[in-house]
C-alpha cells in the first residue's frame, strides 16, 4: 500500500489538471493514489471540469474499500463543483488492458484512453510461459516483471499528451531483462522528472522494500525536453526535496545500445559520472571479457560435493570471497567441489588468475560491486568451476596476468565507480551487461594500479587515494 504522505507526493508531480480528466489507477489497492489525486485537484488553483477514474484491482477485499474511496472522491469533487464518475474494475489489469488494445485495432472509437495515469504497480517476476506474458506479447510488450508490464500497458492506453506518474522499483533503469521496456518507454514518452528516495525505510517504513524506489513523471508523445529534473529526499514527510536540472543526454546517453537511465542526484555524483564516462576504454579495447559463471548448481546437483576428493575439482561461490580474494575450501552450507565427469565437461574454465564479481549482493553490503581475485596459487587444480552467481573477468576464456587482475579489481572496488554504478543500478543485482557497459582505465593505468595495490585487503581510503592519483581525479570526484 502507498503511505498517504508518499501518495500525496506522487500526485503532486502532474502538470496542469484541467478540462475533462480521465485517470487510470492500475493495481489501485484501497485507492490511496486515487484519493491523493483528488486531493491534489482540491489544492490546485485551476481545476478540471470533470474527472472520470478507472481503477483496477483483483482482490475482492481491497475492491470493497476501493468502492468506498471512489464514493469519498465523488463527494469531495461535488464540493468543488467537479463532476466525478468512477469505474471500479475487479479484474486482471493485464488481460483487460490487452483486450482494450486489441479492440482499438479494429474499433478505435471504442477503445479506452486516458489523460492521466497514476500507479504504484505490483512487483513480481513473470515466467516466460505464463498467460500474462502471452497476453502482453499480443500487445507488443515484452517484459519479465509485473511492474513494467503495468507501466507499459498504461503508456499504450494514454492518449497523446497524457501524463504518467508512477512509483516503482528502480531496477528498470538497467539490465538486459528490462531493455525492451526501456526501448518502449523512451520511444513513447518524454521523461520530465525522476525522484529518488535516499532512504527506503523512511518512505516505506511498514514494508520490507528490497529495492530502491523512484517516482517518475513522463508525458506521452511530446518532444523530448533538453533537461530532466532529478530530485531526491530521505522520504521523511515534510522534508523538501533537493532538485537539479540535468541535461537529458546525461540521463539517457545518446548511442548507448542498452538505453540505461542514469540518475545523478548531486554534484559529487555528476563528478563521478564525468570521471568514469571519460575513461578511455571498454572491455573489448582491453582484450578482456566478462561472463557469468557456468555452473548452475541445481542443474549439477548430483555432482556437487561438500569436500574435495580425488574425483573433483574446485567449485567457487560468492561465499568463498574473503577480504578481496578467494579462500578455498571453506566450511559452510555451499559445496566446495564439483565432480569432474563427462556430464560436467562444459562447465570448467582453465586454472588461472581471474577477477570475480558477485552477481547478487545483500542489501546490508556497503558496496554495490563486490570484487575478489581468484589466484591459482591459493587454489590447486588444473581447472576450476565458477558458480552462476558470479561474474568472471577473463581473456579469451582464460586467466589474466596477476598485475592486470589486481588493477582491475582495485578499479572495480573504488568509491568513484561505486558512486557512478549506483546512478543506473538501483537494486542488488550486478549483471554482466552492466559491467560490459562500463568504461575502464587504459591498460597501462590498470597495470600501474595493479603494481601499486598488491595487497587485496588494502583499506578503502588508501585504495581510493591510489585510484585518484593514477586516474588524475580530484578528491571530490573520487567521492572521498
Amino acid at each position: 500500500m502507498t503511505p498517504p504522505g508518499v501518495a500525496s507526493f506522487v500526485a503532486s508531480f502532474f502538470g496542469e489538471l484541467r478540462g475533462d480528466v480521465r485517470v487510470l489507477d492500475a493495481g489501485a489497492g484501497v485507492g490511496s493514489l486515487l484519493a491523493a489525486f483528488v486531493s491534489e485537484v482540491h489544492n490546485r488553483a485551476t481545476k478540471p471540469k470533470t474527472i472520470h477514474a478507472t481503477a483496477f484491482d483483483v482482490e475482492p477485499l481491497l475492491v470493497s474499500y476501493l468502492h468506498k474511496t471512489a464514493r469519498e472522491c465523488k463527494s469531495e469533487c461535488a464540493q468543488l463543483g467537479i463532476e466525478f464518475t468512477a469505474d471500479v474494475v475487479e479484474a486482471d489489469f493485464i488481460q483487460a488492458a490487452v483486450a482494450q488494445i486489441d479492440r482499438g485495432l479494429f474499433q478505435p472509437e471504442k477503445r479506452l484512453s486516458f489523460t492521466h495515469a497514476i500507479l504504484n504497480p505490483p512487483y513480481k517476476k513473470l515466467s516466460s510461459d505464463s498467460t500474462a506474458r502471452s497476453a502482453l506479447r499480443r500487445a507488443g510488450v515484452e517484459t519479465s516483471n509485473l511492474y513494467t508490464a503495468f507501466l507499459a500497458l498504461a503508456i499504450l492506453l494514454l492518449e497523446p499528451g497524457g501524463e504518467l506518474v508512477a512509483i516503482t522499483p528502480r531496477s528498470f533503469c538497467n539490465g538486459p531483462y528490462f531493455r525492451p521496456f526501456r526501448e518502449l518507454f523512451i520511444r513513447e514518452m518524454s521523461l520530465r522528472r525522476i525522484h529518488v528516495f535516499e532512504s527506503r525505510k523512511a518512505a516505506f517504513a511498514d514494508d520490507d522494500v528490497l529495492q530502491e524506489n523512484v517516482i517518475l513523471h513522463a508525458v506521452k508523445g511530446e518532444k523530448h525536453t533538453n533537461h530532466v529534473i532529478i530530485s531526491s529526499s530521505s522520504g521523511l514527510e515534510g522534508e523538501p526535496p533537493t532538485m537539479r536540472a540535468v541535461p537529458r543526454d546525461e540521463v539517457i546517453r545518446p548511442g548507448d545500445p542498452e538505453l540505461f537511465i542514469h540518475v545523478v542526484v548531486d554534484d559529487v555524483g555528476k563528478q563521478a559520472a564525468t570521471a568514469v564516462t571519460c575513461l578511455p576504454a571498454q572491455l573489448k579495447d582491453l582484450d578482456l571479457s566478462v561472463s557469468t559463471g557456468k555452473v548452475v548448481d541445481f542443474r549439477a546437483r548430483d555432482h556437487l560435493r561438500s569436500e574435495p576428493d580425488e574425483t573433483t575439482k574446485p567449485l567457487i561461490y560468492p561465499a568463498h570471497f574473503t577480504s578481496g580474494v578467494v579462500v578455498w575450501p571453506k566450511p559452510g552450507k555451499k559445496p566446495n567441489a564439483l565432480v569432474d565427469a563427462p556430464e560436467t565437461a562444459g562447465l570448467w574454465m582453465p586454472t588461472g588468475v581471474y577477477v570475480l564479481v558477485k552477481r547478487f549482493s545483500s542489501k546490508e553490503e556497503k558496496r554495490r560491486i563486490t570484487a575478489a581475485i581468484f589466484d591459482p596459487a591459493l587454489v590447486p587444480g588444473d581447472k576450476i568451476g565458477f558458480e552462476n552467481h558470479l561474474n568472471v573477468f577473463h581473456r579469451d576464456g582464460k586467466g589474466l596476468p596477476l598485475v592486470v587482475a589486481r588493477g582491475l579489481a582495485a578499479f572495480l572496488s573504488s568509491t568513484v565507480l561505486d558512486i557512478y554504478f549506483r546512478q543506473f543500478n538501483g537494486h542488488t543485482q550486478v549483471n554482466a551487461t552492466d559491467l560490459r557497459n562500463l568504461r575502464f582505465p587504459s591498460m597501462s593505468a590498470i597495470e600501474e594500479l595493479g603494481r601499486r595495490v598488491s595487497d587485496p585487503g588494502l583499506a578503502q581510503p588508501e585504495l581510493d587515494a591510489i585510484v585518484q592519483e593514477i586516474l588524475g581525479l580530484t578528491s571530490e570526484t573520487a567521492g572521498r
